[in-house]
This record gives structure tokens, sequence and C-alpha cells, in this order.
């Protein structure tokens, strides 16, 4: 379902950790023997900005926001979904913080891996280390296509972007339950909540999504797509 595009406001990942499939019997024992596993319910905090990083995160359930809080604004940076790993920025011990906030969007349950067991299985494994470092490159790449489309891109393109992402990453169906409130939306696509409401009112509108509550289905994928591209 998902097409290629070479810019998009989508925040939510869609690089799955494959790393940890590059240990051997006894590195996996290893890891085992260096992480808990941990639930979060919706709204709870996973990682504060500038708090001491003691452990990277494997998401195994759930969506996790992630963002930048100057106290007053946060700017939300990515979305993580179950496969994607979590303080990665802090395994350098030149960075030995959280670079970022993390929040449990929903329900959800990660592994905290001790942070210097993770960094003793990069240094033993270099097919593990090119693994993590592809992920880093793949974030980083993500990340900067989202700052150019939210300086670049008119909010109709954005809105739909962040559609696409959910039913194409997330869902990976054309109708599904949409698990953020529309403030939530908003803050996703860097707009205020009320101009998402109405954005989205003139988008079924318009014959391209049908809404129920919180359910949407996408009706006209091949215009949404290019509102997307076009911006």
């Amino acid at each position: 379902m998902e097409k290629d595009r070479q810019f998009s406001a989508c925040t939510i990942s869609s690089t799955r950790c494959e790393c940890f499939e590059n240990l051997n019997e006894e590195e996996k024992k290893f890891l085992e023997d260096n992480k808990v596993t941990v639930k979060y319910k919706k709204g709870e905090i996973i990682t504060k900005q500038g708090s001491y990083a003691s452990h990277v995160m494997s998401v195994e359930s759930g969506l996790v926001k992630v963002y930048l809080d100057d106290g007053v604004n946060s700017l939300v940076l990515k979305i993580l979904r179950k496969g994607n790993l979590l303080g990665l920025s802090s395994v350098n011990e030149n960075h030995s913080t959280f670079q970022y906030s993390a929040m449990a969007y929903v329900d959800t349950v990660v592994e905290q891996i001790n942070i210097t067991a993770f960094r003793k299985l990069l240094n033993m494994n270099s097919e593990f280390a090119r693994s993590v470092i592809d992920i880093l490159s793949a974030n980083s790449i993500q990340i900067n296509n989202r700052f150019f489309c939210l300086t670049h891109k008119q909010s109709y393109g954005r809105l739909a972007d962040i559609i696409l992402c959910l039913a194409d990453r997330v869902f990976n169906e054309e109708q599904f339950e949409l698990p953020l409130s529309r403030k939530e939306l908003a803050e996703l696509s860097a707009m205020s909540a009320e101009t998402v409401i109405r954005m989205l009112k003139k988008f079924k509108e318009d014959g391209l999504i049908e809404m129920t509550g919180k359910s949407i289905k996408i009706i006209d994928d091949k215009r949404l797509r290019s509102i997307s591209e076009k911006g």
C-alpha cells in the first residue's frame, strides 16, 4: 500500500530493528540477563529529556512519541511502533543523558536494556553495530525530511502525510481507529487543533476520507497521495 515519497512530514518510523538477529546464542543470553520488561499506560512518560540514560529501549507493543520540550513548546521528532529502538543517541558515552523526551501515546510495552551491556554488544559484534548504525541513519533521514516538509509543505499536504503514514506504517489498512486525539494529530502536523478539525471536515466533504467517531477510512487514496506529494 505504501508509496515512496521523496519528502514526507510523517513522524512514524518505517524502520524495524532486526539488529538482535545478528547476535550469537551467547550474546543473546547476555542480552536477556541485562534487560527487563516495563509496561506504560497511555500518557506516561518513558524518558525525560536531560535525565541520565541508564538503558536503551526496544518497543515491544504500542506507540511512543519522541519529542523535544523546553517547558513551554514541544516538537514531535518521530513516533516509534513495535520493533523500534529508543535512546540510541545516548549510546555515545559523550552524550550520557537522553537528548529528548518520550511518552506512551497508547498503552505500551518496552524492554529496557542496560546501556553498558548494549555498548559491550556493539564492541563485541560488528554486524550488530552496523545494523544499529543503519537504524540511526534511517532515523536521521526521516527527521530531516520531516523538517523540510514542516517548513515547505502547506497544511493540507502535512495532514495527508500523517493520515497516509498511519494507514501505511501502523495499521496497514485503509480503515482504522485513530488512536490519537485531534490535539495530538495537530501536534504531529505542526498545526492547531482547530485547523486540523477544519481540514478533516474538508477532506471528508471532498470525498477523500470517511469519518465516524475515531474511525477513519481512506476513500480516494490516489488523490490523498497527490495532495501529500504536492504539498
